[in-house]
């Protein structure tokens, strides 16, 4: 299979609202708006937003979205939960907080249940140094 795009695609129950977050709140931009579809991109990677009733989703599939972690990765976790969550208001599900394994995050959720763990990679401990490939 020669692959030449991958990208996930979130089914929720408010499409607009949905792309209206992944614009404002993380600087996606729109390659592509329908009422039932948004195509978003920045500079590493795509997403799409799909109403999970339209008809191209097969029945027996159409549940919302349920146990899905985006991770974005950020120079400064610190400012963008200071931006994220002091200054706009987001639910934060998990606080700032450094783990051992090498990140510096926190997790917000996003309209249609999606969690966000906005991620810095940190220099992990001794224990987690030997884990990570060269």
């Amino acid at each position: 299979m020669e692959i030449t795009s991958f990208y996930p695609v979130l089914m929720v129950d408010d499409v607009a609202e949905a792309a209206r977050f992944y614009r404002e709140e993380l600087g996606f931009e729109v390659t592509f708006e329908a009422d039932w579809y948004v195509s978003l991109r920045f500079d590493g990677g795509e997403l799409a937003i799909l109403d999970r009733t339209h008809e191209t989703i097969p029945h027996g599939f159409r549940q919302p979205v349920s146990g899905l972690l985006l991770n974005v990765e950020v120079p400064d976790a610190a400012a963008e939960h200071a931006r994220l969550v002091a200054e706009r208001g987001l639910a934060e599900r998990l606080p700032l907080r450094d783990e051992a394994f090498g990140q510096r995050h926190f997790i917000v959720e996003a309209p249609g249940g999606v969690l966000i763990d906005v991620i810095e990679p940190i220099e992990p401990s001794a224990e987690f140094a030997a884990a990570y490939g060269s």
